[in-house]
Formats: C-alpha cells, sequence, structure tokens
C-alpha cells in the first residue's frame, strides 16, 4: 500500500481543490482498505476517504489526517449480474455493460467517480438511478469492525441519499453488485423528457442501449458535465446543489414569490417528490435569482453551459469556490424564499 506525507489531494478531485493530507495511502485491494481504515480507527486518527474525488470540496488547509484513497479494481459479469469494486471508474464500467448489450445503468453514463460512491449519493441523472438496479453494498462496518452486505432494502435509497448518506463515518463501501437487463440489446424505458426528444421517441418507449448512452453522453458534454482536462466548464462536482423538495405549504409561499418577482403567469418547473411534497428545478431558482451561466469575475464561476455547476477557472481556492457558492443560495434565498443545499461532501469547510 502506497503511503505518502504531506500529500496533496486537490489532483485527486475533479474541482482541482484542496490542501495536503499529513498522510495519504493507495489501497488497491479490499483487505488494504479494511487494514488501513482498522488502524486509523484504533490510534484514533481522522480518516477521510476518496474514490474518484468527484463530489469533494477540501479545505484550502487540506486534512489533519490520513486520507485513504480506493484503488480497488475489478468488474465482474455474470449474464445481467454486475459486482464493481469500490475503485473501479463508474463512467468505464457503464461503457462496458453497454457493450454487453445490458440495460439499467446506461443513462448514467459520463458520471465522474468510483463504483463504491455511487450508493452513498443513490447517483442519478436523466431518469435512471442506481437504486433500481443496485442489489447489495459489500462495505466495512467500522462500528462492529465486520464486513456486512447489506441488501437494497436496507441501504435507505431517497433522492440523492442513503444510509451511507445518513451515516457517513460508519461505512466504507467495498464493492457494489447490480442486477442488469437483457432486452435484447434495447435499453430500459426512457423516462426522461430531455432524453426521449434528444433521441426522437416517446417517453417509455426503447432504443438500443447504445444510442442511448451516447445521446446521454452528448447531453452532458453539451452541460459541461464530462470531465476534459482543457475546458474549465468541467473542473467542478457536476451538480454542486440539489434539486429542493419543498411541502405543499413551502411550495404554496414559492409560488407566490415567483408570481410577485416573475409575474403571474410564471410556472417554474415541478415534479412529484412523494405525499404531499413537491420538486422544483435547483438549476431553474439559481438563473431566475439572476445567476446566469458564466457568472462571476473571480476564478470561480458558474459554469458557461449550466447553472448548477460552479466551476475552479484554474486559479480558485476553495475559498473562492464557498464564496459563490454563498452568494447563489443568499440569492435564492432573498428571491424565493427556498434554501439550497450543496451536493457535494464538504471537508474542512461548511457553506
Amino acid at each position: 500500500m502506497q503511503e505518502l506525507h504531506d500529500a496533496p489531494l486537490a489532483p485527486f478531485t475533479t474541482f482541482r481543490l484542496g490542501g495536503p493530507a499529513g498522510r495519504l495511502l493507495t489501497a488497491t485491494t479490499d483487505d488494504e482498505v479494511i487494514a488501513a481504515v482498522r488502524e486509523a480507527d484504533a490510534a484514533g486518527t481522522p480518516l477521510l476517504v476518496i474514490g474518484g474525488g468527484s463530489n469533494l470540496v477540501i479545505a484550502d488547509k487540506g486534512f489533519d489526517g490520513t486520507a485513504l484513497r480506493i484503488a480497488t479494481s475489478g468488474f465482474t459479469l455474470d449474464g445481467g449480474r454486475l459486482e464493481l469494486a469500490a475503485g473501479e471508474n463508474w463512467s468505464d464500467a457503464v461503457a462496458r455493460t453497454v457493450g454487453a448489450g445490458l440495460a439499467g445503468i446506461e443513462c448514467l453514463a459520463g458520471i465522474p467517480g468510483s463504483a463504491g460512491a455511487t450508493p452513498i449519493q443513490n447517483v442519478g441523472a436523466y431518469g435512471q438511478e442506481v437504486s433500481a438496479t443496485i442489489t447489495e453494498v459489500v462495505a466495512y462496518d467500522r462500528r462492529t469492525e465486520t464486513v456486512v452486505t447489506i441488501p437494497n432494502a436496507d441501504c435507505g435509497f431517497a433522492y440523492r441519499h442513503s444510509r451511507f448518506k445518513a451515516d457517513p463515518g460508519r461505512h466504507v463501501v467495498l464493492r457494489v453488485r447490480f442486477a442488469l437487463e437483457d432486452a435484447d440489446g434495447l435499453s430500459a424505458p426512457v423516462k426522461y423528457a430531455e432524453t426521449a426528444r434528444a433521441l426522437g421517441v416517446a417517453v417509455g418507449e426503447r432504443v438500443p442501449v447504445a444510442t442511448a448512452r451516447d445521446e446521454v453522453l452528448k447531453l452532458r458534454a453539451g452541460k459541461g458535465m464530462v470531465l476534459d482536462p482543457q475546458d474549465h466548464d468541467t473542473w467542478s462536482a457536476g451538480s454542486f446543489f440539489t434539486n429542493p423538495i419543498l411541502t405543499e405549504e413551502a411550495h404554496a409561499a414559492f409560488l407566490a414569490r415567483v408570481a410577485e418577482r416573475l409575474g403571474p403567469d410564471v410556472t417554474p418547473p415541478a415534479y412529484p417528490a412523494g405525499e404531499g411534497r413537491v420538486k422544483t428545478s435547483a438549476a431553474w431558482l439559481i438563473d431566475k435569482a439572476g445567476f446566469t451561466k458564466g457568472y462571476g469575475t473571480g476564478p470561480a464561476r458558474i459554469s458557461t453551459k449550466h447553472t448548477l455547476a460552479l466551476t475552479n477557472r484554474g486559479e480558485a481556492t476553495t475559498e473562492d469556490l464557498l464564496a459563490l457558492a454563498r452568494e447563489v443560495v443568499a440569492g435564492v434565498e432573498a428571491a424565493f424564499g427556498v434554501t439550497l443545499v450543496n451536493e457535494p461532501v464538504t471537508v474542512g469547510v461548511s457553506l
């Protein structure tokens, strides 16, 4: 297991931000992951687990403890049953399942990060979420000091949420298992209206699975959501804020604020989010509050391609990024009375 001291963490995040770790370990097997976690826990050392770094905002001062980078590998496909090691590149794994003609995660193509992070955030996009195909998560339980296999029903999946996110210090994901569909080379039914329009089909129809993946990659690239070292619009964590879920009372108050600010004929996006709840669009809120694409004059700005992405233009610090995030949150709150919540995990800092 590789060990470095006073090691920069910025290169291991898609923001390319954050100071050094006192100690950086890189684990390439499950046993190495478990040994590193046990050692840190036994010594009472703060531990930061890093996968693909696509959902991390690390303080400029860095992390005073042990950072554990999970670089395990393993891709096993048996019929429609898929097992991924936590360190597997997610987008590459999606490409391989599409190449095998299997459906279920094709619309999650191009999402940066590692496989082990997907159940934590219940990663989703374009009408699919990993919770629909995950069967089990194998993890090291730091509380019981054992390896546990957690079935889907016990993962507590919800919109961008899970039991792993609710109790972030307890489990370290080792492997994720999925059940994919063999639909004779066709995709899962297309659920997302934007994807259906781009594909020229009705919602609910199927298309060749590779066609669905390729179209999603085009849509993501057009929003700066596919990593490209030469494109600062992709120096981000993707969507920085989750879509707000409002109670009926809060939604009514929100609609009143919209009418007051934008006029009675303006109708904001609204989607059912369970009994008595409505989900609206964070991107819409940000834009209508005056934070348009490319907003900002400093080294951290809103993406020129998508209002939900906050970006490092090359010379930003974490504090630059947080200043922009706080400005957006305050502006949306003042305009519409809705509080945005950050999606990335913050380390040593907070909004």
